[in-house]
């Protein structure tokens, strides 16, 4: 499976597990593709240091775009790239950010760590009991 079919699979998997599985519908909101901009942004700047400065290089057979060159940097824009990373890297990107939003969503519905504690963790609910007599 190439590059670009694992890309778009990634896309379509996690927008269902988005909108039927987690049920979060973070798609459907004004707030996600607001946030989603502002991230898109700085992956643009990461992917295109990576690619640009020939850190992580492609196969042009698994990507929409040509190999990356032996010499010299890949275009900027053009030949299935954007900021010199393949179009396909905005699309995990997309996934993951997706992904990772809805599990935060629905987390917070759950109610999972609404109330952090600092310090070492208790254990026991005798020892939550002592402390708080402790504190008294």
């Amino acid at each position: 499976m190439t590059y670009t079919a694992l890309g778009i699979l990634a896309v379509v998997l996690v927008v269902l597990v988005d909108l039927f599985v987690l049920r979060t519908r973070l798609v459907g909101r004004r707030v996600f593709w607001t946030s989603y901009a502002i991230i898109v942004f700085f992956q643009f700047v990461t992917n295109g240091m990576f690619t640009g400065f020939g850190i992580v290089r492609y196969d042009g057979a698994a990507i929409i775009g040509g190999s990356s060159p032996d010499v010299g940097v890949p275009p900027f824009i053009g030949d299935g790239r954007l900021a010199f990373a393949p179009v396909e890297d905005l699309l995990f990107g997309f996934a993951l950010v997706l992904l990772s939003l809805s599990l935060w969503v629905l987390w917070g519905r759950r109610g999972v760590n609404r109330t952090p504690m600092a310090g070492p963790p208790i254990w026991r609910s005798d020892d939550r009991d002592r402390s708080a007599d402790d504190r008294n």
